[in-house]
């Protein structure tokens, strides 16, 4: 007769599995409280102290641990091992159902003391389950209420439960039980940061603090890592802050999409000016006279070499970092001397560039492909009945690199190589069409439009039609292309789709 070990804190599914066990033959051996429930409910249950010979103790602290018990679960599918249980008096035991004491939960809440989360700290729950999921081979292990009803299934249907389904159950059991014990050890040490982030492969800084001072803020990073944030290095100004980072990095991968010497000015996550051209210096001031407003307090990212043209291009614009792939030593002598607090960051451009990038939600965390900017089979289609002019074509190049790295919704203006208003983030795109064009004020006739996604309506191409708009780009693919086509016709404006597109939330 097959024999099943249950042991849960969690009740929630146990009685339909253990009547289905009976069922189908099963004898049940439980302890406290499970072997009550299962009485209470009028199902046979063999009671864990019958099974060792010895009470429960200490208040229910020792129960399972006991080599009736674990014998009956870590002995091996070998004549070998079943003489040395007949030996000793001891039974195989081929199914464990067993989950742990809430510890998370209990530290979670407010006020949770110490003595209340050591009790929570499950020690013979964690030895069941570790030494069913080690013996998968030939025991079934069931942490998780969810998968009850399927293993009940699948006895049902053939008997048994195929190795595939074993070692599947089993790998979940040593995820929980990773997780349970990087919980335990980051509540005692009172770290900023999850120890299982520290097992794959990263380690952290602590910062001063997070987005606002009362918020504790860390940077977690490759432990390949040599180098500083973003790997690279700091040269000079105070200790990169949380902000500084995430400024940092939108400019910096807004560069890596442009070949030409290009300077991306970012404030709050959003690119507020970009310029390419000649040289980092020429470009700076159309850069900066995109958005002038928003880019004091910002951050500068460029693709060049930080020389003494570029420093002196800078003027006395306040700004809170600067990351380039190389400073001139006069340059950073001028920039350490005269901007103390200004963070320098020289970064060098990634051979490999990351395949992944990862956001925390509520509970979990989502991970996708990077976006590298267009694949390398796109075609962009002219569909309006003007073709765009040499000029326009080459602003549209620019403005589609330029409003990638705006947060969705993303309109960028630009004249030739440089953006002249920039609207995004906002929950409306014919708001973002208008906050772009006020933005570019005058600078906005005679212009190109980039949305990063199609236009669900006329409307935003309307008030770009409006302000003096020449051409546009965007994916297309709205169900009312049409009318927006009809409406760039009508204007005598060019307009192009790309096919692609690239929201950034």
């Amino acid at each position: 007769m097959p024999r099943a070990l249950l042991s849960v804190h969690d009740k929630t599914g146990l009685l339909p599995l253990a009547q289905g066990l009976v069922e189908l033959g099963w004898e049940l051996i439980a302890s406290g409280g499970t072997a009550r429930a299962l009485t209470e409910a009028g199902l046979p249950v063999i009671e864990i102290e019958t099974v060792t010979g010895h009470p429960e103790i200490l208040g229910g602290r020792v129960k399972t641990l006991h080599p009736a018990i674990h014998a009956g679960i870590l002995a091996r599918d070998t004549d070998e091992d079943r003489q040395t249980l007949q030996a000793h008096g001891y039974t195989l035991i081929d199914l464990v159902v067993c989950n742990l004491y809430p510890f998370e939960t209990t530290v979670s809440q407010q006020g949770a003391t110490l003595e209340a989360a050591i009790e929570q700290i499950d020690i013979g729950g964690v030895a069941l389950l570790r030494a069913a999921a080690k013996n998968f081979a030939r025991v079934t292990v069931l942490s998780n209420a969810r998968d009850y009803s399927h293993v009940l299934n699948l006895l049902k249907a053939s008997g048994a439960i195929n190795l595939e389904t074993r070692r599947r159950l089993a790998t979940s059991v040593f995820e929980q039980t990773s997780r349970y014990d990087a919980a335990i050890h980051e509540f005692l040490e009172n770290a900023q940061i999850p120890k299982v982030l520290e097992r794959e492969n990263l380690r952290s800084e602590e910062l001063r603090y997070g987005e606002n001072p009362h918020q504790t803020g860390t940077y977690v990073f490759d432990k390949d890592n040599k180098s500083g944030p973003l790997r690279g290095a700091v040269l000079g100004g105070k200790v990169l802050s949380y902000n500084n980072i995430l400024d940092l990095d939108a400019a910096w991968r807004a560069t890596e999409l442009f070949e030409q010497p290009t300077v991306v000015i970012v404030k709050h996550l959003t690119p507020c000016g970009i310029a390419s051209g000649a040289s980092i210096a020429e470009v700076f001031p159309a850069a900066l006279a995109s958005d002038p407003i928003s880019a004091f307090g910002g951050v500068i990212a460029v693709n060049r070499l930080v020389d003494d043209a570029f420093v002196a291009a800078l003027g006395d614009i306040f700004l809170e970092a600067i990351a380039a792939p190389d400073f001139a030593p006069s340059a950073r002598e001028t920039l350490n001397s005269k901007r103390k607090n200004c963070r320098l960051l020289l970064i060098e451009p990634e051979i490999n560039p990351p395949k992944h990038e990862y956001r925390s939600v509520r509970g979990g965390t989502l991970m996708q492909s990077f976006d590298h900017g267009d694949p390398a089979d796109v075609e962009w289609r002219v569909v309006s009945k003007r073709q765009p002019s040499d000029e326009e074509m080459k602003a549209l190049h620019f403005a589609w690199k330029a409003c990638q790295f705006v947060k969705s919704n993303a309109i960028v203006l630009a004249i030739g190589e440089a953006t002249v208003g920039i609207g995004g983030g906002l929950p409306s795109r014919v708001d973002a069409a208008k906050l772009a064009v006020e933005k570019a004020g005058e600078h906005a006739k005679g212009s190109v439009m980039a949305s990063d996604a199609f236009f669900p309506f006329p409307d935003s191409v309307e008030v770009g039609i409006a302000a003096g708009v020449t051409a546009i780009v965007s994916p297309g693919g709205s169900i009312r292309d049409e009318q927006v086509l009809a409406a760039a016709d009508a204007a005598g404006i060019a307009m192009v789709f790309t096919g692609v597109r690239h929201f950034r939330h």
